[in-house]
């Protein structure tokens, strides 16, 4: 079985269609005994706050690390040492196969000045300077480029990073199902977050059948536009088995959240990471 992504370069033309249609091969996620161990971390981001992450590392040594920014109120609500639960956001549940692409992955927390839920602390600078402090733990112990990887509201999180930070920051950005336009409970969007300060490698994937209001998929070949990188990329997924009511458009289990086409989004974020030459 087979489902079509297309890919369009973001230059001069904007929309120019570089790579036709691609063809990826549906695969399995990974069973739950090959999921890597993972752990809570926490680490001090600023004068009296920690700064919480669930760190999962690859069965081979990384290539790469990815911060994962999960959507909603930005809280993982998991408690005690691991493992924890396999969650229903797309970043959350699909960890362990970004793991599996040689990642070294941090699926980062609120922290703990904001333990009840992120708002609009997502496009502050001390927020940013809570990422900057795990960017730096990563680098520390991989050595390697670290990215962040933003889903829904937790776009916003990842464009503000990597609008804010320089020397600290991450070295190259993934948003999906990006928030592009205000809504309730999405106060602010990538606008916000100063998009078009993003000078790093990104990555804009979305699907094509997003219903959610405040992330259509219509949106995403002008968002990608936005961005003032040399090197960036807009690749748009179709299919899978998302379903649900119009009210639950914005849900995990919808094109929103790539229901049923995990395996190859994930793929395909990764091949990308992987084939960007470190800065």
């Amino acid at each position: 079985m087979t489902h079509m992504a297309k890919v369009y370069s973001a230059g001069l033309l904007g929309r120019k269609l570089v790579s036709g249609i691609l063809l990826s091969l549906v695969v399995p996620l990974a069973p739950a005994s090959a999921q890597r161990p993972e752990s809570m971390q926490r680490i001090e981001s600023r004068p009296g706050v920690t700064q919480p992450f669930v760190l999962v590392e690859p069965p081979d040594t990384p290539v790469a690390a990815v911060i994962l920014f999960t959507g909603g109120d930005g809280v993982l609500g998991f408690t005690g040492p691991g493992p924890f639960p396999s969650g229903r956001n797309f970043l959350v549940r699909n960890r362990h196969a970004f793991a599996a692409q040689r990642l070294l992955v941090a699926v980062i927390d609120a922290p703990s000045d904001h333990a009840s839920g992120l708002g609009r602390f997502r496009v502050t600078e001390e927020h940013a300077r809570d990422v900057a402090a795990v960017v730096a733990a990563l680098r520390a112990k991989a050595g390697v480029p670290v990215w962040v990887v933003g889903t829904s509201r937790g776009t916003v999180s990842a464009v503000n990073a990597a609008a804010r930070l320089r020397d600290s920051g991450p070295d190259g950005l993934v948003i999906s199902s990006s928030v592009t336009r205000h809504g309730r409970p999405n106060v602010e969007t990538v606008n916000d977050a100063s998009i078009t300060e993003v000078r790093i490698p990104t990555l804009v994937v979305h699907h094509e059948q997003d219903a959610c209001t405040s992330t259509p998929g219509a949106d995403a070949p002008a968002l990608v536009g936005r961005v003032r990188a040399a090197r960036k990329e807009l690749l748009l997924f179709s299919g899978g088995a998302g379903g649900g009511a119009r009210s639950e458009a914005c849900g995990p289990s919808t094109a929103h959240g790539y229901f049923g086409i995990d395996a190859e989004v994930v793929k395909a974020i990764g091949d990308w990471i992987k084939a960007t030459p470190a800065r």
